[in-house]
């Protein structure tokens, strides 16, 4: 069994939001944790999880990522962390795979799917084997709690119930 450690220096997490329904609002993770074990050289058998923490949320607005700390949003003092528990990761042919484990967000866990592309495996100039997975999806948020919204005086919402994920990961090989 090998086992895999996020290489927090060459991976982002960020999401988008669309903000009046008609513009996205982005954002990121700066502190987070992620281990895959896998014994198979197409990670078919991989067994990964993630962790975020939510008090390193950006959107590059400090009133704005207060509020999503907040009770209306993360309540990031409850529950300090998002994280992901996969149960299969299928290779779909080639390079693509589909990802399925448990998203828990706040005190809620619900199963999800993702579409994830396999980069490839490369040893970097100091010896360490890296292999590379570019994740995007989308999941609604109210489904895990985040339910605040509001409406404009046209009627129209302020922040979608869709949020797209996009993460940029390097899995660096233990030895």
């Amino acid at each position: 069994m090998s086992t895999y450690k996020i290489d927090a220096a060459h991976s982002e997490i960020t999401f988008k939001v669309k903000h009046l329904m008609i513009t996205n609002v982005s954002g990121s993770f700066a502190k987070f944790d992620a281990t895959m074990e896998s014994e198979v050289a197409d990670f078919s058998d991989a067994k990964i999880s993630f962790e975020a923490n939510v008090d390193s949320i950006s959107t590059n607005s400090a009133d704005r990522d207060g509020h999503l700390k907040g009770d209306d949003f993360f309540s990031a003092a409850k529950y300090p962390t998002i994280s992901f528990k996969s149960t299969s990761l299928s290779n779909k042919g080639g390079s693509d795979y589909t990802l399925t484990g448990d998203l828990t967000i706040r005190d809620v866990t619900k199963s999800v799917s993702f579409p994830v592309e396999f980069g490839g495996t490369a040893t970097d100039p100091y010896g360490q084997v890296k292999s590379g997975f570019e994740i995007a999806g989308k999941f609604n948020r109210s489904d895990f709690g985040l339910s605040w919204s509001a409406i404009t005086e046209a009627g129209g919402v302020v922040v979608s119930d869709e949020v797209k994920l996009h993460l940029n990961v390097q899995m660096i090989k233990q030895a």
